[in-house]
């Protein structure tokens, strides 16, 4: 028969570990431990964020190069050689800026650290040090050796738990998490304007060809010409309905205040959840502004003086179940 740690557990460890509260009433679920955010990020946040996974790269190269691809066909097939100058400011303008605040979004969300918890924190020096009440539990993750914090999960590929942990993207060559999901949310949403951009001004090309000379229309052949705008199309097309569909899964999940790992795993109500605006105040940075729009906000050109919290070194704890006791 299990114990009553056992049955409170998280459910990515039950695993079915002897625990240390066998005489115990079941703990509620409030009483595991969250540590602190500050605590969590202050050992990486000095150092820049970036994943070595090789598919991870390869992905997020090919999402610049068809950005890259797009910038081309538009400036190049469909803008500059068009007549009417107005049209092609305002459009090159446009699609220009939506290009980069996507790219830029993308870069944010791969270089951010998603909120990964501090390797090999799981010690007895460590517990004794958060000053734990007594009859609280908390819970180490076997792969990583950390204290792992409520609702943190490991991924297999940053090697690392992570808060609040949505999925792992290979887009972005990185963890979607608690620090990182307001760019991700940018990125597809930049990247389902700018295909959607695309294929209207890909529309248009092509009516004006149809009624006008194609050696006119484009300085490239009419057959190179077809190749590039239909390639754009299916590529904008296809962009469209991946990011969109991404961005209202991401935006959803904020209101509800339950990541894509949670909703699969089935761990729903196991927290006190808040009200849709206050998780998306939290997630894009404070109130409603056109910060929320800016993938730029939180940088700084300043060196920050970072204050680094001490970790209490020791050796590793084997158990994954730590409760205080009660006497």
């Amino acid at each position: 028969m299990k114990s009553p740690v056992h049955r409170c557990r998280d459910v990515e460890h039950g695993r079915g570990q002897t625990g240390t509260g066998a005489g115990t009433t079941c703990l509620q679920v409030e009483q595991r431990i969250p540590i602190s955010k500050d605590v969590i990020t202050a050992s990486s946040a000095s150092a820049m964020w970036f994943i070595k996974d090789a598919c991870g790269i390869v992905c997020a190269v090919i999402t610049w190069l068809l950005v890259f691809y797009a910038e081309f066909v538009v400036l190049f097939v469909m803008l500059l050689p068009s007549k009417n100058l107005t049209y092609s400011i305002v459009n090159g303008t446009l699609f220009n800026t939506l290009a980069f605040l996507a790219l830029a979004s993308h870069l944010r969300a791969m270089c951010t650290d998603p909120g990964a918890v501090p390797k090999g924190n799981a010690t007895k020096e460590y517990i004794e040090s958060l000053q734990l009440k007594p009859g609280q539990v908390v819970y180490k993750c076997p792969k990583c050796c950390s204290i792992k914090p409520d609702r943190a999960h490991h991924c297999s590929v940053c090697k690392r738990c992570i808060r609040k942990m949505d999925h792992h993207c290979p887009w972005v060559n990185n963890c979607v998490g608690e620090n990182n999901q307001k760019y991700f949310v940018l990125f597809t949403m930049y990247i389902a304007l700018v295909s959607l951009h695309a294929l209207v001004m890909v529309v248009f090309h092509f009516l004006y060809c149809f009624e006008d000379d194609w050696t006119k229309c484009s300085s490239f052949s009419p057959p190179a010409t077809v190749i590039l705008l239909i390639l754009l199309c299916f590529e904008g097309l296809l962009f469209l309905i991946f990011t969109s569909v991404m961005f209202g899964t991401q935006v959803h999940s904020i209101c509800t205040d339950e990541t894509g790992i949670e909703r699969l795993k089935g761990e729903t109500g196991k927290w006190g959840k808040v009200p849709c605006w206050e998780a998306m105040k939290a997630a894009f940075g404070g109130p409603f502004s056109l910060s929320w729009c800016c993938p730029f906000t939180g940088l700084s050109c300043k060196r920050r003086r970072l204050e680094h919290i001490a970790v209490p070194q020791g050796e590793i704890i084997k158990e994954d179940v730590i409760e205080i006791p009660l006497n």
